[in-house]
């Protein structure tokens, strides 16, 4: 919880108890994602030792701010950076609202902005509102940020809590998943929905946070800083942050190589099986609705029972449910006869059923996926040396475990319709991805014309046209992920995909097509 908005709260305000007033003397780098800044009080530049430091380590798997009594300089392979505000007082230091970030104000309208933000942190340098320099160069899109746009005021009361029915995320975006899970572990302990209890153990939560207790902690073989009792072993306990971030930092930097990568390991795996979890639930509801539901298959025996009862033209009626004892309004399309109303509804049903055994076919698959992991898991936390938990993990590619994917689920936007498989890209990099790697010639491919959007992609199925209700459905959703997604109408493009190419001097995302039909289609999922 060093990046938590909590926790950099309470260490913001005693950085402005040890920084105001004192001038910025040097700042450098001499290691790879580190930064060190020197402060002393004014007119002391010329001295060695400093009267505060502070060492800011934003590695992409570790993002903390340490505050050593002493700091040697290399003589070589330093550089020294943000050299405008060197030689500057510190005027005050400023906490954004909400936001996982701080700001150290300096003289002559500099600001030099902290944003903790796990493996995108980086240290941004304002002249007023406009961007000098960063320390992370590759974070481009920080150069766009504007420091007077972070505070993030929320509505944090019951009324909110209650509009909102109890979903604590949404009300307080920035507790972070420890703190969600124990709010809810609390929730789960006092067995009661309602809304007034749960505000309280909130509220408690909050007046915790606000007056906290830093701990520090191995889990899962790797250190972490936590605001909040737990079962687990505490290290140390803490009533400063500045202590509490140093005392992290040491853990972090006292862990052997062997410990570090057999968390790494653990910690990717979990995640997969966060994931996989994720992907279980979803289909097991999607699942039980397909199987609670009106089946498609019964709604046509229903028809063809009351075909004499249906007139000629009709878009809906209401018929008698002999499978349920009770009437149901039944719609048709006004333009057919009901019996051909009712073979459309028995080729429903057959794609209903095909629907039904993909799921069944995915859940099985994922369920030993989720059995392998748990098992690789129990495996790992046995060994005890370097070389036997780099050999396992070589054999079972568990070093690649975060970069591969199972399925196309995982990668993007997945929907299941009527049986055809319609795969969505979430961004213009995966849009590439999904056209370039993933799309095969004959399968159907879909854009919003002329906006910026999403690709979406019906996959083939061998000797079968594509049925026009599919192609509606993938344009509605080709629309919707389009910046056209609010208009009554949106025009789609519909062509298959071995009419879609990519020239290297295109950005990404960005494509041809060769030869295009257009649908006009509402937007919607």
């Amino acid at each position: 919880m060093q990046t938590n908005y909590y926790f950099l709260r309470q260490l913001s305000q005693r950085l402005a108890q040890e920084l105001t007033g004192l001038v910025l003397a040097e700042c450098f780098s001499q290691e790879k994602d580190e930064l060190v800044l020197g402060f002393c009080t004014e007119g002391k530049e010329w001295k060695k030792k400093r009267a505060f430091y502070i060492k800011a380590v934003l590695h992409p798997d570790f993002a903390c701010l340490n505050f050593p009594d002493d700091f040697r300089r290399a003589g070589r392979n330093s550089v020294d950076l943000f050299k405008e505000i060197v030689g500057l007082k510190v005027v005050s230091i400023r906490q954004f609202l909400n936001e996982r970030a701080f700001a150290l104000f300096f003289e002559n309208d500099f600001v030099l902005l902290f944003k903790m933000y796990g493996n995108r942190s980086n240290i941004i340098l304002f002249e007023g509102t406009e961007v000098l320099d960063l320390f992370h160069n590759k974070l481009v899109s920080d150069n766009n940020l504007n420091w007077t746009s972070l505070d993030r005021p929320l509505e944090q009361d019951f009324a909110a809590f209650e509009a909102v029915q109890g979903k604590v995320q949404a009300l307080f975006p920035t507790f972070g998943k420890e703190v969600i899970a124990h709010i809810q572990a609390q929730w789960q302990a006092l067995d009661t929905t309602d809304l007034s209890a749960r505000w309280a153990v909130v509220q408690a939560v909050v007046a915790q946070l606000s007056q906290p207790h830093y701990y520090t902690k191995i889990v899962h073989y790797q250190p972490i800083l936590s605001l909040l009792p737990s079962t687990e072993e505490v290290l140390k306990t803490l009533d400063d942050p500045i202590q509490a971030s140093n005392e992290l930092y040491y853990a972090f930097t006292k862990i052997n190589i062997f410990d570090k990568e057999k968390g790494q390991l653990i910690k990717g795996l979990q995640k997969q099986i966060q994931r996989t979890n994720i992907y279980l639930e979803k289909s097991y509801q999607q699942l039980m609705s397909l199987d609670e539901g009106i089946k498609h298959e019964e709604i046509g025996h229903i028809i063809m029972a009351n075909l004499h009862a249906i007139p000629e033209r009709t878009e809906s009626i209401e018929l008698y449910d002999f499978y349920r004892d009770k009437p149901i309004i039944v719609k048709l399309k006004a333009e057919v006869s009901p019996q051909k109303n009712a073979e459309n509804y028995y080729r429903k049903a057959k794609n209903e059923k095909i629907e039904i055994q993909k799921l069944q076919e995915n859940i099985a698959v994922k369920e030993e996926i989720l059995h392998e992991i748990q098992q690789h898991i129990q495996h790992i936390e046995q060994l005890n040396s370097l070389r036997e938990l780099r050999k396992y993990s070589k054999q079972h590619n568990l070093d690649q475990a975060e970069k591969q994917v199972q399925t196309v689920q995982d990668l993007f936007k997945y929907i299941n319709y009527q049986g055809w498989e319609i795969l969505i890209g979430k961004n213009a990099r995966n849009n590439d991805l999904l056209t370039q790697r993933y799309a095969r010639k004959e399968d159907l491919w879909l854009h919003a014309r002329d906006v910026a959007g999403s690709h979406v992609v019906i996959r083939r199925q061998a000797g079968k046209k594509f049925p026009n209700a599919v192609i509606e459905k993938a344009a509605g959703l080709a629309a919707y992920y389009s910046k056209r997604k609010n208009d009554t109408l949106c025009p789609v493009i519909v062509t298959p995909k071995k009419y879609v190419r990519k020239t290297k001097d295109l950005l990404e995302g960005q494509v041809i097509v060769d030869k295009e039909e257009v649908v006009l289609i509402e937007p919607g999922i």
